[in-house]
């Protein structure tokens, strides 16, 4: 797009008529026509075109939890409505443990999807003390698992069955994960009580992940919902292709104030738990700076707001229903839309050795607000930005 000022000057005030000529380009980015300013000497101040419209190849979501049952059935349809694949996590009740499990779980994912939709999970099985090297050939004989995740024990939500010696017992495992180029998803933070909880993925990576990869080179390794700046360093130290990062719309869009302005916020409570700014602002240079290491994983957690709203409440946010529209805030904010298509969409897949998307799906800056509440015949969740206007929709054309 292209503009051309006429300026008249008539005593003190000034007048502009605006010629826009708009040229189709490959980017398939919209701009919408600005008003030019003038300071008071009739000078034109420069500004930047804002744009209204941007189509993107259709974003896949390599963090996601779905639930089961009743939960199941609510939410999946937000996730397939904006993306076309997601990593589904295994930490159910009981956990994914085993491919047979993996592909049960799939299925009932595949009944619960709305009609017509083209939605694909990747599955992934959760790693235990217990796990047989045999289990991680079958995962991948059977072209519906991609991936194992990691849960220290007790970490998180469902993680009591998780890892306990990732050295001793599970070395085995990690090494047949080696040959089948099978990539290990981290939930990075140690369980060690005596470690204050805003410092447990640094040590983490100390004492955990810098280990690992120093032992194991060629392992694929995914730093899940990174939210210190040391995660960021720490990817960005590592080879590209071995060590990627998925980062969530809350630890760019909320610091650890969010969790106690106006009194006590059980919706924005997460694992890992929001950090300092400093700590955010350096994921989001990271994540907005072209960076292929870095991309989109939601941790989209749902939990029935009874649940949230409790004397000991559940860890977890529901963003499916607006993340797009929350990572596309975050880089307009930035100055870097033209870098959030790498993110959502191309990164991902990249790393995982996975085709792109042929689909699109188009953002347009048309200001909507987010219902206070998803209300369901089981009871009511909460979705984050709840009641808050956003200046980004995504629909496709």
């Amino acid at each position: 797009m292209s503009f051309s000022f006429a300026l008249f000057k008539t005593g003190e005030s000034c007048k502009a008529f605006v010629m826009i000529n708009t040229l189709v380009s490959p980017s398939s980015v919209g701009f919408g026509s600005q008003k030019p300013k003038f300071d008071k000497s009739c000078k034109k101040v420069k500004q930047r075109a804002v744009r209204m419209e941007l189509t993107i190849t259709q974003p896949d979501d390599w963090h996601l939890h779905l639930r089961d049952g009743d939960l199941l059935q609510a939410v999946v349809p937000h996730s397939a409505s904006h993306f076309k694949r997601a990593v589904v996590m295994p930490n159910l009740k009981p956990p994914v443990t085993t491919t047979a499990a993996a592909i049960t779980y799939r299925e009932s994912i595949m009944k619960a999807l709305p009609i017509g939709s083209s939605f694909d999970p990747l599955m992934t099985l959760y790693l235990t003390d217990k796990t047989h090297p045999d289990e991680i050939k079958l995962a991948r004989e059977s072209g519906v698992v991609y991936a194992v995740k990691l849960y220290p024990a007790g970490a998180t939500t469902n993680s009591q069955d998780g890892v306990t010696d990732l050295f001793g017992k599970c070395l085995p495992v990690l090494e047949e994960m080696v040959k089948q180029n099978m990539p290990l998803l981290v939930h990075g933070e140690v369980t060690d009580p005596s470690i204050d909880v805003f410092d447990r993925e640094k040590i983490f990576i100390e004492t955990v992940l810098q280990p690992l990869i120093q032992r194991l080179p060629q392992l694929k390794v995914v730093m899940e919902h990174i939210t210190t700046m040391d995660a960021v360093n720490f990817v960005e130290s590592c080879k590209e292709g071995f060590v990627g990062a998925t980062v969530t719309p809350q630890h760019l869009l909320l610091n650890r104030n969010a969790l106690f302005q106006g009194g006590l916020q059980p919706h924005n409570y997460c694992l890992p738990v929001l950090k300092r700014e400093i700590h955010r602002e350096a994921i989001v240079k990271a994540v907005t700076s072209g960076s292929k290491k870095f991309f989109l994983g939601t941790d989209s957690a749902p939990h029935e707001r009874r649940r949230k709203e409790s004397s000991c409440g559940c860890a977890g946010i529901y963003s499916a229903p607006v993340a797009l529209s929350l990572y596309a805030k975050v880089f307009d904010e930035a100055g870097a839309l033209d870098k959030l298509e790498a993110f959502t969409s191309f990164n991902g897949p990249d790393f995982y050795g996975l085709p792109r998307n042929s689909s699109k799906i188009t953002l347009k800056k048309a200001p909507w607000k987010v219902p206070e509440v998803l209300s369901f015949s089981f009871g009511e969740i909460i979705p984050m930005f709840a009641g808050e206007t956003l200046q980004w929709q995504p629909s496709f054309e």
